[in-house]
């Protein structure tokens, strides 16, 4: 039981009462959403000094949250996530949850991001951002808000991935057979994912990944940190009964456009390198076969600067669906992180974007008055056509004479 205590505790602190608390700090600048956890079913799981919002929001505005209104708070956020910190035996790092085109999640995610570098140094900061859609919008000024926040968090972040509610819609749609899928379906999509990545933190395993080795084996410079995210099996109840998932059909369907949780086809480009994140009734045998059997296809393709590609993650752990929810229980289910050149294109149509608005100064009047100088829009455009030279670069093969070798 011990080591299982003490796994459980990664995620969890016990008070004198016996009751366990998640280490989990929930913040918007308006009050709705918050609210919706302070009177809902799991109210009594969180601790209200966990519960954080202010008065007025950031009106999709990134300067809102930087700047006028995210420096209000910033303050008491720091002072609670400090006494979160606190009690941790061993704080590894923080995982932080925020979308790229809102007010709150670009603007004062970012500041945020600059606080916690300053007070909590080396400390591992994994991101799991919401990036906007192509074809489904929220807010009209995404593109701003996406190119500022991507500029200011490039130096603070240490990796980001990456999903997007269209491509997880899509999935809940023509997979689960979700005629009208809600962000609940979506949001426990992303959550399997999440829960794979963090299970190892969480369980004791034969081959576990922990926050640090995410980074050390899918970044191999430090602003190419953006890395897509797959899951398979995604399956419904209904179809469960009628299919057998091996290692190798898993492994598989994480190779496939359709599993992608981000709009991004991997055909399109290189892989850099690939977390492939196993729970459930798996052995090494087979991941080693079905990798091997990946390795040997024309369709995926890997930089030639990096011969080995694959980091492995075994959890014995079979994942756990929501009572209630589409997704069918599984024995064994995987998610994959991959560094793919791939990604480029996702920055590419971000910043056709915002080069459309900003050609004609459109909406700019908004974050001018709020601080925000007109400087900061052309710095940040220039850092985000700079990354896409990186990852064009980084694409390129090695080539070798007779006089350079390595």
């Amino acid at each position: 039981m011990a080591p299982m205590a003490a796994s459980f505790d990664t995620f969890f602190c016990e008070t004198r009462a016996g009751k366990h608390v998640p280490r989990a700090f929930f913040m918007d600048l308006e009050p709705t959403v918050i609210d919706g956890i302070r009177i809902g079913k799991y109210r009594s799981l969180f601790h209200p000094e966990q519960l954080v919002s202010g008065k007025e929001d950031a009106a999709n505005n990134y300067a809102r949250g930087h700047y006028s209104m995210g420096s209000e708070i910033i303050d008491l956020v720091l002072e609670r996530i400090r006494k979160l910190a606190k009690p941790c035996g061993g704080l590894q790092g923080f995982l932080i949850f925020r979308s790229f085109g809102g007010g709150t999640g670009s603007g004062f995610t970012s500041l945020l991001m600059e606080q916690l570098s300053k007070h909590y140094g080396r400390k591992t900061k994994l991101e799991f951002c919401v990036y906007p859609a192509p074809r489904i919008s929220t807010a009209v000024v995404e593109p701003y808000n996406s190119v500022l926040t991507t500029h200011s968090t490039l130096e603070h972040s240490d990796c980001t991935f990456m999903v997007d509610n269209e491509a997880v819609y899509d999935i809940c749609h023509h997979q689960l057979g979700i005629e009208r899928p809600s962000y609940t379906s979506i949001n426990r999509l992303v959550g399997q994912a999440v829960s794979s990545i963090t299970a190892s933190l969480r369980f004791e395993g034969p081959l576990n990944v922990d926050l640090i080795e995410f980074q050390t084996n899918l970044v191999p410079y430090p602003r190419i940190h953006f890395p897509m995210t797959a899951f398979a099996p995604i399956v419904s109840a209904e179809k469960a009964y009628h299919k057998a998932f091996s290692v190798s059909d898993i492994t598989t369907a994480c190779f496939e456009f359709s599993n992608q949780l981000v709009k991004c086809d991997p055909r399109l480009g290189q892989y850099m390198a690939c977390c492939l994140l196993y729970r459930g009734d798996v052995v090494p045998k087979d991941v080693n076969a079905a990798i091997a059997a990946m390795k040997s296809r024309h369709s995926i393709q890997f930089v030639d600067w990096c011969p080995t590609g694959f980091k492995v993650g075994i959890n014995n752990h079979p994942p756990t669906m929501m009572p209630g929810g589409h997704l069918a229980k599984v024995q064994r289910a995987v998610c994959m992180l991959s560094n793919t050149t791939a990604v480029v294109d996702a920055w590419a149509r971000l910043d056709h974007k915002f080069d459309l608005m900003y050609a004609k100064k459109a909406f700019l009047h908004w974050y001018i008055r709020e601080g925000m100088e007109e400087g900061e829009f052309s710095e940040a455009r220039e850092d985000l056509a700079a990354l896409e030279r990186d990852y064009e670069e980084v694409g390129q093969s090695l080539r070798y004479d007779g006089k350079n070798e390595y």
